[in-house]
């Protein structure tokens, strides 16, 4: 009996534990702020939301919004780095196990990136924004001190310096940058076809690699 009690306190002890009420209510408040401001940006352009419309849409009170982001701004920061940063997983699984051969494996991941952004209807968003002249939202996605720039240079480090163990490590993060930056270029830009792109690209980064 001992020991069964034993056993049933320390399965309680592993058990997660549940957050205190006002945590969780601020954690999915945050969730339905967030969805609706990616709803209506994805809908009328982010231009065109406001604090009060996204309030409105989560069904929480303006100061509540201003209280959890700050003002427009943080808000709109706050909804690219969740957004992109659920692409990046996607991305993460493209490369990783991967291909045998590496330049196949990028290829496939950055092709991922130029075929699926155009999926994901708030990346469309923004870049289609950007490509009409507006960028309120893009330099969330091409700012180099953004978290969004270094989480996606991280993980081409990180893959690099698996694929290439022992390189230095100044020439992974030069290969790393290219990558991230050519890559969020061909977004902006794009050409006929996206496959031709993820071939050069991929060819291009791994020849600084040699």
């Amino acid at each position: 009996m001992a020991a069964h009690t034993s056993r049933t306190e320390s399965l309680d002890d592993n058990a997660a534990v549940p957050d205190p009420p006002r945590v969780a209510w601020r954690k999915h408040m945050r969730q339905r702020v967030l969805d609706a401001a990616r709803d209506l940006a994805c809908a009328s352009g982010w231009d065109q939301v406001s604090l009060s419309a996204v309030a409105a849409a989560a069904e929480v009170s303006r100061p509540s919004v201003y209280k959890e982001f700050g003002n427009r701004a943080g808000l709109g920061r706050a909804l690219v780095v969740r957004e992109t940063r659920e692409f990046l997983e996607s991305v993460a699984q493209a490369l990783y196990p991967g291909l045998p051969d590496t330049r196949a494996s990028l290829e496939t991941a950055v092709f991922f990136v130029l075929t699926e952004a155009h999926r994901n209807p708030l990346v469309r968003a923004v870049v289609m924004a950007a490509r009409e002249g507006s960028d309120s939202l893009l330099p969330y996605l091409t700012a180099r001190a953004d978290p969004i720039f270094d989480a996606a240079q991280g993980l081409l480090r990180a893959w690099l310096t698996e694929r290439f163990p022992g390189r230095d490590e100044d020439l992974i993060e030069m290969a790393a940058d290219i990558t991230v930056r050519m890559t969020i270029s061909h977004l902006l830009l794009p050409g006929a076809d996206p496959r031709p792109t993820a071939q050069r690209l991929s060819l291009a980064v791994l020849k600084v690699m040699r």
